[in-house]
């Protein structure tokens, strides 16, 4: 049964992607107002389809906000795209991926050069510019994904993007995000199982993909905490305070206690 229903459910994703593809691709080549909101009612049925239940808590995003998050790999991108609409900061390698990459630039994802420091400077106005004009990007600080029982040390350079002043003369607005992956099938699930969705390390991705079908409905807990800013704080202190605050909103989740 759990091979019949990976299958199935494979086809069906498979086959609604590249019916939604071109509709998506001529409103991105032409700016068209739906290319923003349209993936998010897209991973919203994404999300249904995969049997990922999302328990979500705190405010939401409005706009022209960074969000902070640990990353437990590729169903992250579904999961919080379900949320709201917004779009994704990725290394560079992302966009080239077959199939995936072309998903990630139809979710006009901000793709950047994390292992050149020379490029740190360009990736860094190409983030602010996108949260100028008022979209909400998600950004995984950590660098890599983890196997979701833990949060990996963050990495401070491209949050100089949340340097940029606005409108209203206040800078961005830098909002963490804790998520954690603590059940399956309705069941609370421990250290052992989160491996079996979370895509970190040297594994596949496609192998992966059909692993965490064949494993079955997910339960997760995203949290959405208080917004940060560098009117208060510098860069390096805003890191350390939303690696803390994410740590702990992981930790107490998968606790059962949020």
């Amino acid at each position: 049964m759990p091979t019949l229903r990976a299958a199935a459910i494979l086809t069906i994703f498979l086959l609604v992607t590249l019916i939604l593809i071109p509709f998506q691709w001529l409103g991105v080549t032409l700016g068209l107002g739906y290319a923003r909101s349209f993936p998010h009612r897209y991973h919203r049925f994404v999300a249904k389809l995969f049997g990922i239940h999302i328990r979500s808590l705190g405010p939401l995003p409005r706009q022209s906000v960074l969000l902070l998050a640990n990353h437990t790999g590729w169903l992250d991108i579904v999961i919080f795209s379900a949320l709201a609409p917004l779009s994704f900061v990725a290394k560079s390698e992302v966009g080239t991926w077959p199939f995936f990459g072309t998903l990630a630039r139809l979710q006009r994802t901000v793709f950047v050069e994390r292992s050149r420091r020379s490029q740190t400077g360009e990736s860094r106005d190409a983030i602010a510019a996108r949260l100028a004009k008022g979209d909400i990007l998600v950004l995984f600080p950590e660098g890599t994904s983890s196997d979701g029982n833990i949060v990996l040390p963050f990495k401070s350079a491209l949050l100089s993007a949340a340097e940029t002043v606005l409108a209203d003369g206040h800078h961005v607005r830098v909002q963490p995000v804790s998520t954690a992956y603590f059940g399956s099938h309705g069941i609370p699930m421990g250290r052992e199982g989160r491996p079996f969705y979370a895509w970190y390390g040297a594994m596949e991705l496609v192998p992966h993909l059909w692993e965490a079908l064949k494993a079955g409905p997910l339960d997760v807990v995203v949290q959405f905490h208080e917004p940060l800013s560098l009117d208060a704080m510098d860069r390096k202190e805003l890191a350390r305070k939303a690696e803390r605050v994410i740590r702990q909103g992981q930790a107490a989740a998968l606790a059962g206690l949020a």
